[in-house]
């Protein structure tokens, strides 16, 4: 039995599963709780709630073959360590792989979510059969994870694939303490200041949004209203997504000529909103990158779709037997 944590900003989920063919992960049980408690607080409803499940399913710890800790970097594989992801206040220099260690008696195996979720498309999804492909969050942050020559590139000190941020604007959009960055153009967070701009814009016109009605709602914009409202025709939302098309075909060119990948696979909001963004993203792509490495680059949505967070702590798991 396979035991994985997914930690986000927003929530977390404790996910049971078999490894029951070399190339397929089975998802047994999972539980999601929101990421609403102090970090150590939090961390006791994580392993409560995995005795739960374990119990659940009549599993004892013996019976864990591996766990595995997705979770968003900054962090130490190496050391176990959460040192201070910008989604995740207050989880500075955490001992996550310690404190899992005593608790369950397992070897443990934590990486940042980019990379976790690289490794489970490279083996489990998009990326089969590729040896150079690249991994984008693209969710409430933007991160890389990075396979190259068919193994996942984690840098010197642990931090490669950090490509959110990256700085592609002079001003814009924060992300990852940076105004005018990759993941402030191209993340959940991003793409939502990006909408509370233009609709107050826009409402202090006198201009009538559809997924706005007042400025009390700029608090509560997400990317999700906005792609909603997009997909219905709403031309202020359409814009929207079309900066952020326009700037991803402007991280990813950096990245197409840096690395000069087979594949480059994008999870959550690309998957989701595919058709507001690609024909700007494209545009981009073909006046930015070099054309060879362009032609000889995929750019698909990830193959686990909405389960690779949970695939993702569980491929680690895998991991951490090895």
């Amino acid at each position: 039995m396979l035991l994985g944590f997914d930690i986000g900003g927003t929530k977390c989920a404790v996910v049971l599963g078999n490894n029951i063919e070399e190339d397929k992960i089975q998802i047994i049980d999972k539980e999601v709780v929101a990421t609403n408690k102090p970090v150590y607080e939090m961390i006791d409803l994580l392993f409560a709630t995995a005795e739960n499940l374990l119990s659940k399913q009549g599993v004892s710890n013996q019976n864990i073959t591996g766990i595995g800790i997705s979770c968003g970097g900054p962090l130490s594989s190496k050391q176990g360590i959460i040192l201070s992801p910008p989604n995740l206040p207050g989880w500075h220099e955490i001992p996550i792989v310690e404190m899992a260690e005593k608790k369950f008696g397992k070897h443990v195996l934590l990486q940042n979510d980019a990379n976790a979720c690289a490794v489970a498309e490279w083996k489990f999804g998009a990326g089969k059969g590729y040896n150079n492909l690249i991994f984008l969050t693209f969710g409430t942050g933007m991160g890389a994870g990075l396979i190259l020559d068919g193994k996942l590139y984690s840098g010197t000190t642990d931090l490669a694939g950090e490509v959110g941020h990256l700085r592609l604007a002079d001003n814009g959009p924060v992300g990852f303490g940076k105004a005018g960055s990759f993941e402030g153009f191209c993340s959940g967070g991003g793409i939502a200041q990006l909408a509370q701009t233009e609709a107050r814009k826009n409402l202090q016109m006198g201009k009538k949004l559809s997924f706005c009605k007042s400025l009390d709602d700029l608090p509560n914009l997400s990317a999700k209203i906005v792609a909603e409202a997009a997909y219905n025709g709403d031309a202020v939302a359409i814009e929207i997504y079309k900066t952020c098309g326009r700037y991803l075909g402007r991280g990813l060119s950096l990245l197409i000529d840096i690395l000069n990948p087979e594949l480059i696979i994008m999870g959550s909001i690309y998957g989701r909103a595919k058709e507001l963004i690609e024909p700007y993203m494209n545009e981009v792509l073909e006046m930015e990158a070099i054309s060879q490495s362009y032609k000889a680059c995929k750019i698909v949505a990830a193959g686990l779709s909405e389960n690779i967070g949970d695939m993702a702590a569980l491929s680690l798991a895998v991991m951490s037997k090895e």
